[in-house]
């Protein structure tokens, strides 16, 4: 067996330690903008959910209960305008990372042969997991400005992100009607990673779950979603595939035997969670009076902001590298991540995520 380090990158936060230890060691304190982990309470309709059913003893069902499988479909329909989504169309999941981290797997992707190597396609900036998991099956993997530029031959799966973590860049009717008609040419697996669509400031996402996408069918496309961001979850790990029930039956089965199981009450969270609109109203509140203050003081302080239309980052620049940056930065006790974590189209820029107090915004707003 080849040692971890030949089959995985060095985990990319690990380099982040020593700017973490000099931005801690600010008078007033760090303000960590660097990871995108929510800090506000979750909802008490969400906890009284969970506590309403800590009495669990039995395993909980991979799919899970046809409650929770209600809300998710119903969810689609309300708020990606999805038609026709039945039970089949929907699969749980314990958090988006580890579907994303474990699905080339999962799905039987793999070295193939010496002339006929799988192949699995991501955005040029993109989540760092999507290469993990094709690396994790041993599978080829490939970075794309335009999926539809790609060499289908042998490509198994393409991997969309709108928005876009970490630029906020989101995908437009449009492109992704185009994208879908391409990738059903050639017989490729769309999974979208939609875990931002419900933050959308400058443009309104569009899932590729919308019949306009795809043209009423799901066929070859499944979408992915969390409550990690909307709902303040990422505890809980709580998110859920939606698409083509081809590749979801499957799915459900191999996630069976490995045990793959949402534990019983964090399916009730997800429950109320789904169907309750006004506290993800609430949250984007929050996070729009500190993406406003946030830009508005890093754009005074020299720096200028692209993408950024969605999701919880700001894609900010100083046309330097990365790290310089995070050096200057941490000096005025600010943790951000450097942008060649997300790949070397990256290098100059820096994530600034939204996921601080209102306190630590505003302190961060003031060092700027």
């Amino acid at each position: 067996m080849s040692a971890v380090s030949d089959r995985l990158p060095t985990f990319p936060w690990d380099k982040l330690e020593p700017y973490k230890k000099a931005a801690a060691a600010h008078p007033d304190g760090i303000v960590d903008l660097s990871v995108g982990t929510p800090v506000d309470p979750v909802p008490e309709l969400i906890q009284k959910a969970l506590i309403d059913a800590a009495d669990s003893p039995g395993y909980p069902t991979v799919w899970g209960t046809p409650a929770l499988r209600d809300a998710i479909t119903g969810w689609l329909e309300r708020r990606l305008g999805a038609r026709g989504v039945t039970h089949r169309h929907v699969l749980p999941i314990v958090g988006s990372k580890e579907l994303v981290a474990w699905l080339p797997t999962q799905l039987g992707l793999g070295p193939g042969t010496a002339t006929s190597k799988d192949v699995v396609a991501y955005p040029r900036l993109a989540y760092p997991t999507y290469e993990v998991g094709a690396r994790l099956a041993r599978a080829d993997y490939v970075a794309y400005d335009d999926p539809t530029d790609l060499d289908p031959t042998n490509l198994k799966l393409l991997w969309l992100n709108s928005p876009s973590n970490p630029t906020g860049k989101v995908l437009g009717k449009e492109e992704l009607t185009r994208i879908v008609a391409w990738a059903r040419e050639h017989g490729v697996l769309i999974f979208s990673d939609e875990c931002y669509l419900e933050l959308g400031w400058e443009a309104d996402p569009v899932s590729v779950l919308h019949p306009d996408v795809n043209g009423g069918s799901y066929e070859g496309i499944v979408s992915v979603h969390s409550l990690s961001k909307r709902s303040n979850l990422a505890g809980y790990r709580a998110a859920f595939l939606a698409g083509d029930p081809a590749v979801l039956g499957p799915l459900l089965e191999i996630r069976k035997h490995g045990g793959m199981m949402t534990p019983a009450p964090t399916q009730a969270a997800v429950v109320a969670a789904l169907g309750d609109d006004g506290h993800v109203r609430e949250q984007r509140e929050r996070y729009a009076a500190r993406r406003t203050a946030l830009r508005a003081a890093l754009e005074g302080h020299g720096f200028r902001i692209e993408h950024s239309e969605a999701s919880l980052y700001l894609w900010a620049t100083r046309d330097e590298s990365c790290w310089d940056t995070v050096a200057h930065l941490a000096e005025l006790g600010i943790l951000v991540a450097p942008g060649d974590f997300y790949g070397p189209a990256g290098e100059s820029f820096v994530r600034v995520a939204l996921t601080a107090t209102d306190e630590r915004v505003r302190a961060a707003v003031e060092r700027l």
